[in-house]
């Protein structure tokens, strides 16, 4: 069958099952627009700038399983989608991105939007390919998809010159690939494994830490039953809410710089530690040399044996898929007769106990202004719990964290290891056009919103019920908490003093939008907002200025080092 270039890359997203493409065109990828125009299998949902379509091909993958896919142009159309790429590297998150570039023999002749796409990219992606001749658009395609998926999940860029999609080839798409250089392992060592569960069942004061690895591998349930049957406390990251039930009474709440203090107590003070696809940074633990205790012992499973013992040296590292580890633990554990000590764990649920007493989370419940806790409590009552969260970076980020108690994984989806403001918007509209019914709000702040809020249009485009919670204090809110604590109240920069009429930005759009300034009005905002299933509705909450997320960990500190409210 000869195809152009440009069919086979249609031929080959139909083949790998892709429903969504997320981009926006240009000159360089004319040639395979004009293919999706001549079809219906693959569909394309055009955003208003190309971090958006990488931002939504993300949330689109993160909430569902499946590798996103965004079309980007060459030149700027590339560049503009690069923080989304890098957003997605450091999440691990399953993607792949096709590039249009300049005709083969206009590369590195300075030509109009041509940039280098492969050495700009190549920090933050997990490969990129260019593809120089039409025979190889197939299998190149194909690679892209194994490697985004498989190992430690990350997006993949495929570079396509315009000749290369304008010359015919003949078609035939593998069913199956393999890479010499690229052989992830996916089961543990079962003596490393069976080390593990010896000291899992000798523990008197265990904890069990797990990340976003768990999500990613699909295996929440296994962990859930590993956490149970062995009686121990859990505590998530930030990536790893909803991997183990937030709801759940062994679970401690969110770790690290504004996790809870029980969580971090316990961490610090465990003597058998199980990290569980986590890689201990910098905003998990604190200063490592403050982690450290030498009567701890640490059990770290992980896909990329990169990641074992980079900041923290493991004593019984395993490198496998999560799902596979866990069912081989679980095996054992309920095979053999023997299980932790009771009357020890007894008196360690004891300490931890005595920590949660601390109510870490507490705020002022009768203020006069709306507290951005409040707002985040509300809306997880209202929805049960059964929302799709998307969020912004700051702020309202580490509030609708620590407020909002995940049941289930995929729930919660957010940017961890880059921090991008302007994330959230995009990420949910790829979340509710993978769940079309599913309630999907966006946390955000009223600095991070405006990062991406032409996107409003898309969602007006493609009829999106977004439900958007701008938690709006007036301030680049976590810069300013950083300014008031460490600068000396210098907020330098940090406030916003020319923000728009959201309700009325929202209507131009063709949304709804409300703004709502005392506290009770907020139960009945939601309430508005919830039950309009076919409207996008921005909801502009007027919150505290003066309200700062706690607990907090100072950067360079340790774990036990945090700053509660009722310390200021």
């Amino acid at each position: 069958m000869q195809l152009t270039g440009a069919e086979i890359v249609i031929r080959c997203l139909q083949e790998e099952g892709v429903e969504y493409v997320f981009g926006y065109p240009g000159g360089a990828v004319l040639n395979i627009y004009d293919e999706l125009f001549k079809q219906e299998k693959v569909k394309h949902v055009l955003v208003r700038h190309e971090q958006g379509a990488v931002h939504a091909a993300d949330g689109y993958s993160r909430s569902s399983h499946k590798v996103g896919v965004a079309l980007v142009t060459s030149g700027p159309g590339v560049t503009n989608a690069v923080t989304g790429i890098a957003t997605a590297y450091m999440d691990s998150v399953p993607m792949v991105v096709i590039s249009g570039q300049v005709p083969t023999h206009a590369i590195g002749q300075d030509a109009f939007q041509e940039c280098d796409t492969v050495g700009i990219t190549r920090p933050c992606v997990k490969h990129n390919f260019l593809v120089k001749d039409v025979k190889d658009v197939a299998l190149t395609i194909k690679k892209a998809f194994y490697l985004a998926a498989t190992g430690r999940p990350g997006p993949v860029l495929v570079d396509i010159p315009k000749d290369v999609t304008q010359a015919i080839a003949e078609f035939s798409y593998p069913k199956t690939v393999s890479l010499r250089s690229y052989n992830p392992v996916t089961k543990g060592h079962s003596g490393q494994i069976r080390k593990a569960v010896q000291l899992l069942l000798d523990a008197r004061r265990p904890m069990v830490y797990a990340g976003g690895g768990v999500i990613l591998n699909n295996a929440s349930s296994q962990l859930t039953r590993l956490v149970r049957l062995l009686g121990f406390p859990c505590t998530n990251t930030l990536m790893g809410l909803g991997a183990f039930p937030g709801t759940d009474p062994q679970f401690t709440g969110m770790l690290g710089m504004h996790g809870t203090y029980e969580s971090n107590m316990a961490m610090q003070n465990c003597d058998v530690l199980l990290a569980v696809g986590a890689r201990f940074d910098d905003r998990v633990i604190g200063n490592p040399a403050s982690f450290f205790r030498s009567d701890r012992r640490i059990i770290h499973i992980d896909i990329d044996p990169s990641s074992i013992s980079k900041r923290v040296k493991v004593d019984v590292p395993i490198v496998g898929y999560v799902s596979e580890v866990l069912d081989e633990m679980l095996k054992l554990i309920e095979s053999s007769n023997v299980r932790p000590d009771p009357a020890a764990l007894k008196v360690w649920w004891g300490e931890i106990k005595e920590w949660q007493r601390k109510d870490c989370l507490k705020y002022d419940k009768k203020s006069a202004l709306i507290k951005p806790q409040f707002v985040v409590e509300k809306l997880y009552e209202l929805t049960g719990g059964d929302a799709f969260i998307t969020s912004d970076v700051g702020q309202h980020q580490m509030w609708a964290a620590q407020y909002y108690k995940f049941d289930k994984p995929r729930r919660w989806i957010n940017s961890g290891g880059l921090g991008t403001m302007g994330f959230g918007l995009p990420a949910a509209m790829g979340v509710q056009m993978v769940n079309p019914g599913a309630t999907v709000a966006c946390v955000t702040g009223e600095a991070s919103i405006q990062m991406c809020i032409q996107e409003l249009s898309t969602c007006k485009q493609y009829h999106l019920p977004i439900k958007i919670v701008n938690l709006n204090n007036r301030y680049m809110g976590m810069v300013r908490q950083w300014q008031e604590f460490f600068y000396g109240n210098r907020y330098a920069e940090s406030y916003m003093d020319a923000l728009p009429d959201f309700v009325k930005l929202s209507e131009a759009y063709g949304h709804v939008g409300m703004k709502i300034e005392k506290p009770g009005d907020v139960e009945s905002a939601l309430k508005d907002a919830l039950k309009q299933k076919e409207r996008l509705v921005f909801m502009d909450f007027i919150t505290d200025q003066t309200e700062n997320v706690f607990p907090m960990i100072p950067g360079g500190k340790g774990l036990t080092e945090m700053i509660l409210a009722e310390e200021l």
